[in-house]
């Protein structure tokens, strides 16, 4: 009786389970039965609350079947469980998911290849569909790690190894596209997810036959692979797709993983690879969240500071491409932290380069030694060429801005500088930073188009700036004025000015110019005297070269074009003139190549500019010159003097004044309106400042020392000390006494006509640098003289046999009760 209950009871199974058994043919070779297929979506799509029950059941078959590897029933049920999934859409679809991720995870826990492209292939199908509400308790945790491990496959068959990283590749994308829209879904984007996801990306990006790929979508290799079948291609698509879906808070966890990669399998050095990836990510995300990446590569660049030299440039090329793509949209917050990071490690870079110089020239062997220093440079190069190009492509109001920060940082002897300690470094060092630092402000400076210059040229720029110029270093003086050329020539003349030489026609130049505005006039009126200043001082240097008076030229040229009014040509004229007059006296001693340079100099300058005021009797004067140089002295065009073996002559003589250019003519020459020609008359000497203290050096007025002895008996041991400095002039001056009462009605009558010709600004500036001069006098007597008593618990030592009292602050002093108050 039993056994007739059980017979009977198979006709009685429930009408889900028969319909699913009826899918299954006899034979797994033929394949799904269509028609039985779709008796079962209609049941199902008439019964939606039969899914859960159907799907449970298939897993169950499933489960069954994969463990007995029959693999063909396998395909039947996965099938049946795609077109079930495809087909409903209803509130009840939800436990059926579940059952169906189930058999999924069953799959791609599976060894067998063609059961995790299978599962892989079910998931990428479900991912597509759009669920009309969110699942509040379903997790992806175990599907990116098993998709992260797919792509990591070593097997050993080729085909089969790309087969599985696609299908791990395809399957991360399918998690990415499921979760990123579902506010539900967030924790896709925290670290432990993003540290399987990004790397297993960046792996098959690695592992590809294109090594050098820029930041643009990729083309397969010929591999006989498509695009979809390139486990390289298919992965840099998945990785554009993530970034672009990143919102403004998951962009450092999005970025973090891709830099802790890099250094994890050493792409730094080359860093071909690092720099692909960090343009994809530059060109995949949104433009407002370009800062994030480059705050995370500042931050990645202070956490290696310590590492070699070709990582920690690796890393700031890197940099360079974030920057240059960031600065052409929205850079946010970052520009100055960008510079100081930069000027930091700069820093660090030199004194890691000094550090090994001195250590390899005490005990290290030299070859060592010598590749460390070059790698140092390597890095120095890249952070220069960093800072020039972001620089460079700022908005102007932004460049501004950062020519100043920059400024700021570079060391100036005799003012503070609180950023770079140059105590340390030493004046090798110091000399590195500012040759490094003028040579990104160049690069910053390049393309600069300021509308007026007192905004380009502040003070707080200029003032360092030019105490630069006076540095005792023909290439710093180089580097300060292509600066100045950058910011002054707006029109971009100076490519037809390279080259110091006599021009025969400015005109063919097509030089660019505008009416001078009345800003810029303003400038020349306050500024005017120092630009000239630092000119005349630069032209008698000592180590000058060719290329010192072909910029010093140009520097002349460029200002006539820009900001030269009647005016500022009278001055500049009489600048010429007071060059020429320094080379023929020679009170310095000059070297007879850099006063024939000079002279050159000033032919080619009066060349130009007679030729761009169009003023025919003053063309005629300077060619006139000029054709008597080329036939009596050769040595004073620049033609000839800079040539590699051109002789000098012994001595320039004065009396040949066919050979120099005359003020009397050419003041006859510009005598008319327009020209206040009267002033050529006044020669010009240019105003004397404290920055030939501040850098380092004697200022040409400054030849006689003048210190007072106040104390003799008092202070025996500095006599020697405070007597007077005698120099070649305290000498001359002894020797020729005669005619000194018409010296002096001469130096009287030059004084009055100074003063009644020469402009406000010069004698302003004249008078303020007298003062300045008798101010340092003072401070100098002052501090041999003046000596603040001892306070009562003042120690008394003996030295020499004489009493001596230590120096007290005044804060500590004891004054009577009737001088306080």
């Amino acid at each position: 009786m039993p056994a007739g209950v059980c017979g009977c009871c198979g006709p009685l199974r429930p009408r889900y389970k028969r319909l699913v058994d009826n899918i299954f043919p006899e034979d797994p070779k033929d394949g799904l039965s269509k028609s039985d297929m779709e008796k079962l979506t209609f049941y199902a799509v008439s019964a939606p609350e039969k899914l859960d029950r159907i799907g449970a059941y298939l897993a169950e078959r499933l489960s069954r079947d994969v463990v007995r590897h029959r693999y063909g029933y396998v395909v039947i049920a996965m099938e049946a469980l795609d077109q079930l999934l495809m087909a409903c859409h209803s509130q009840s679809i939800k436990p059926f998911v579940e059952s169906f991720l189930h058999m999924v995870a069953k799959l791609l826990e599976s060894r067998e290849p063609d059961l995790q492209v299978l599962g892989t292939n079910s998931f990428v199908k479900f991912a597509n569909i759009e669920e009309d509400t969110p699942s509040y308790h379903r997790r992806y945790d175990f599907f990116v790690s098993q998709f992260s491990a797919m792509c990591h496959s070593m097997h050993e068959d080729t085909d089969t190894r790309n087969r599985i990283r696609v299908a791990g590749i395809k399957g991360l994308q399918g998690v990415v596209r499921k979760t990123v829209n579902d506010e539900l879904q967030a924790i896709i984007w925290e670290p432990q997810h993003m540290d399987k996801l990004i790397p297993s990306m960046l792996f098959n990006m690695q592992d590809g036959e294109e090594p050098d790929r820029t930041g643009h979508p990729s083309t397969p290799s010929g591999t006989g692979q498509d695009g979809e079948e390139n486990p390289a291609v298919l992965a840099e698509n998945c990785f554009r797709e993530l970034l672009g879906r990143a919102a403004y808070g998951n962009m450092n966890n999005a970025v973090r993983p891709v830099l802790v990669h890099l250094d994890n399998h050493h792409l730094w050095d080359p860093n071909d690879f690092a720099v692909s990836c960090f343009r994809i990510i530059m060109y995949s995300i949104q433009a407002q969240h370009s800062h994030h990446v480059i705050q995370q590569v500042l931050n990645h660049l202070d956490t290696n500071n310590k590492s070699t030299p070709r990582v920690r440039a690796g890393i700031v090329q890197v940099l360079l491409e974030t920057v240059a793509i960031a600065a052409k949209g929205s850079v946010g917050p970052t520009v100055l932290e960008v510079f100081n990071t930069l000027l930091k490690h700069l820093r660090m870079s030199v004194d890691f380069e000094l550090g090994e110089s001195s250590r390899r020239n005490s005990a290290c062997s030299v070859s060592s030694g010598r590749g460390k220093e070059s790698e140092e440079r390597i890095v120095q190069n890249a952070i220069i060429q960093t800072i020039g190009f972001f620089g460079g492509n700022l908005p102007d109001y932004q460049r501004a801005e950062v020519m100043m920060f920059i400024m700021g940082k570079v060391p100036v002897y005799g003012t503070p500088c609180h950023t770079l300690d140059t105590v340390k470094i030493g004046h090798r060092g110091t000399k590195r930073i500012q040759t490094m630092l003028l040579s990104s402000l160049i690069m910053v400076t390049s393309g600069f188009k300021s509308k007026s210059m007192s905004t380009a040229l502040p003070p707080s720029f200029l003032d360092p700036l030019f105490s630069i110029s006076l540095m005792e270093d023909s290439e710093l003086r180089q580097l300060v004025l292509e600066i100045l050329h950058n910011i002054i020539d707006r029109h971009d003349n100076r490519a037809k000015l390279r080259g110091i030489r006599i021009i025969p026609n400015v005109a063919a130049l097509k030089i660019k110019r505008e009416k001078i505005s009345k800003q810029d006039i303003a400038f020349m009126k306050k500024h005017g005297q120092q630009l000239y200043r630092h000119i005349y001082l630069g032209c008698k240097e000592e180590d000058n070269n060719h290329k010192n008076f072909e910029l010093l030229f140009t520097t002349l040229a460029i200002v006539t074009i820009e900001l030269a009014n009647e005016e500022v040509v009278i001055d500049l004229i009489r600048l010429s003139i007071a060059l020429q007059e320094m080379c023929l006296i020679n009170e310095e001693n000059m070297p007879m190549f850099i006063r024939c340079g000079i002279m050159a100099s000033v032919a080619a300058y009066l060349n130009f500019l007679s030729q761009m005021i169009a003023n025919p009797p003053f063309c005629q004067h300077v060619s006139k010159v000029i054709e008597m140089r080329s036939v009596e002295a050769l040595f004073l065009l620049p033609e000839h003097i800079f040539k590699d073996k051109c002789p000098l002559p012994e001595s320039l003589d004065k009396e040949d004044k066919h050979l120099y250019f005359q003020t009397a003519d050419i003041a006859e020459c510009l005598a008319g309106p327009g020209y206040n020609a009267e002033r050529l008359s006044v020669p010009y000497i240019p105003q004397v400042t404290d920055e030939d203290r501040l850098t380092r050096r004697k200022s040409f007025v400054d030849t006689i020392s003048l210190q007072v002895d106040i104390m003799p008996n008092s202070l025996p041991d500095k006599q020697s000390q405070l007597a007077e400095e005698i120099t070649f002039a305290t000498l001359k001056k002894a020797i020729d006494t005669t005619g000194l009462e018409e010296q002096e009605r001469e130096k009287r009558r030059q004084l009055m006509e100074k003063f009644q010709k020469a402009p406000f600004e010069e004698i302003a500036a004249h008078c303020e640098s007298k003062a300045n001069m008798l101010h340092d006098r003072l401070a100098q007597i002052f501090e041999l003289t003046i000596r603040p008593p001892p306070s009562p618990s003042g120690v008394v030592s003996i030295s020499a046999g004489h009493t001596q009292h230590p120096s007290v602050p005044v804060y500590e002093m004891k004054f009577p009760d009737l001088c306080v108050y």
